[in-house]
């Protein structure tokens, strides 16, 4: 129904950690202890999402939801366990796309792109840090995204040099030749390395989402004010 949000549910193989995943809307993930705290994380951040599918235009379908609903619980990785993070593929992962849907993924991803670069803007240089001083300041933190992200474009055929990423235009193509890969590889039928196209569109959403996020929460703009 338009107005549901579907969830999968992957849970670790010790049942350490499960991770709840609403695979129409990129990057939204959350894991916890227990499948119910899974859930109800990530409806916590439901209204930090909207902004994100206000970026791609979908704000309205966005906000006219009402209810969740769990479609499926799969199998995860000792990674999952770890972290609490998605490492597995849901059966909807694997299914195929049409060439409307992708694009419509692709938006998704996009859009969280953009909220991390305004988030990148904003925030202060030096974060907060954790009770032992843990953690990274800004410029690691996009380091770390930008590696990463190099990374699984080789699962693509798309190679980007690392001082590519360091421009504004550099950073622009890397992304330009990454979303027309994933056209490529989808057109051809073609899993990423070996994940499936699906997959890698929401690991990169969230991966990106949920370190504009920590960046967002650990922000000290206003103290250095």
């Amino acid at each position: 129904m338009a107005n549901h949000l579907r969830i999968t549910l992957e849970i670790g193989p010790k049942g350490k950690k499960v991770v709840a995943v609403a695979p129409d809307w990129p990057g939204l993930e959350r894991g916890a202890k227990t499948g119910e705290g899974a859930i109800e994380r990530l409806r916590s951040y439901i209204l930090r999402y909207s902004q994100i599918a206000k970026l791609a235009e979908m704000g309205v379908e966005f906000d006219a939801i009402t209810n969740v609903e769990v479609v499926e619980q799969y199998s995860g990785t000792g990674s999952t366990d770890f972290w609490g993070i998605s490492f597995a593929f849901s059966s909807i992962d694997k299914q195929g796309m049409s060439g409307d849907e992708l694009e419509r993924e692709l938006t998704l991803m996009q859009a969280c792109w953009a909220f991390f670069d305004d988030v990148r803007r904003r925030v202060s240089a030096e974060l907060q840090k954790g009770p032992r001083g843990g953690g990274r300041d800004r410029d690691r933190i996009v380091q770390h995204i930008f590696a990463n992200e190099q990374d699984w474009a080789k699962g693509l055929g798309v190679y980007t040099p690392d001082d590519a990423m360091l421009t504004a235009e550099g950073l622009k193509a890397h992304r330009d030749a990454y979303c027309q890969a994933i056209r490529d590889y989808h057109a051809q039928g073609k899993l990423a390395g070996k994940w499936p196209l699906r997959y890698l569109i929401r690991h990169t959403a969230f991966h990106t989402l949920d370190h504009a996020w920590e960046m967002e929460d650990k922000d000290l703009s206003a103290t250095q004010v």
